[in-house]
């Protein structure tokens, strides 16, 4: 994918239309780069703590750390890392994936960066990192809450790629034919999420229903691909995060049990 990108420029196909981005600046040893002002981090949950090591040089006494990825613990471990300091929170959204080595095909959702203080609160920083970005032309989301809008995320996320993975469905046959089951697994996160004093709204489960319906029928999530193409996923950090937040919380997720115990051996024989 550098070398495409190097050699041809980055290629995106997408429903809002297309476009060539010539020449790329990118590198894989961020020691190259001098310390800067922020680092958007867009890797799989599994790869963050190698993302972490890569990235020290990078960080300097005014660096901004803005985690985009899925699931709710990449900003904690980011904490651990850098301490709380440099750390926001945040996601993006977007139904995308890189469809050969210098091209990203964009299939559905407005894409957006959605991000905020670990307070919510509107920051100077924030303010200038979501101007910047807005001045790039990509949408910008400051939620009066973050967290609710990273476990809103992980409750559409989790339960449409743990149902379509271990069915091996598309999203039009999950919500269709499996609607039940994809239902039951939201409102077990919604559980969990209010057990961990998250405030979400009441209609959260509808609303992410209704989503959904909006999507593509033929598409499915990374999760569900990686799975399916015999490749490491993320779902520890999907799935098996509301396991073991639940076990946490004293909240039973028996729907999310059965989605992880059914994935893990093909995730632990993609891991070798």
């Amino acid at each position: 994918h550098l070398d495409a990108m190097r050699a041809h420029g980055l290629r995106l196909e997408s429903i809002d239309g297309d476009a060539l981005i010539q020449p790329v600046q990118a590198t894989d040893d961020p020691a190259s780069v001098a310390p800067v002002d922020t680092i958007l981090i867009a890797v799989k949950t599994w790869q963050l703590a190698d993302a972490i090591d890569g990235m020290r040089p990078m960080v300097g006494p005014d660096t901004s750390v803005l985690p985009l990825l899925n699931g709710v613990e990449a900003s904690d471990q980011l904490a651990e890392a850098f301490g709380e300091g440099p750390v926001l929170n945040g996601l993006c959204r977007v139904v995308s994936h890189m469809s050969a080595p210098g091209v990203i095909t964009h299939v559905g959702a407005v894409p957006t960066i959605v991000f905020g203080e670990w307070d919510s609160r509107r920051s100077d920083r924030v303010e200038a990192i979501a101007s910047a970005l807005e001045n790039a032309g990509i949408a910008v989301d400051l939620p009066d809450d973050i967290d609710v809008a990273v476990w809103t995320k992980l409750l559409f996320v989790v339960s449409m790629g743990g149902v379509g993975a271990a069915s091996d469905a598309t999203m039009g046959v999950v919500r269709t034919g499996n609607r039940q089951k994809l239902e039951r697994a939201m409102r077990e996160i919604e559980a969990v999420a209010r057990a961990r004093a998250i405030a979400l709204p009441e209609d959260i489960v509808q609303t992410a229903l209704s989503f959904i319906d909006t999507l593509p029928e033929e598409g499915s999530t990374s999760m569900h691909r990686d799975i399916a193409a015999g490749r490491p996923s993320e779902l520890d950090a999907w799935t098996g995060a509301v396991v073991r937040l639940g076990r946490e919380a004293g909240v039973e997720t028996p729907v999310n049990d059965e989605i992880y115990a059914a994935l893990l051996p093909k995730e632990q024989e993609a891991r070798g």
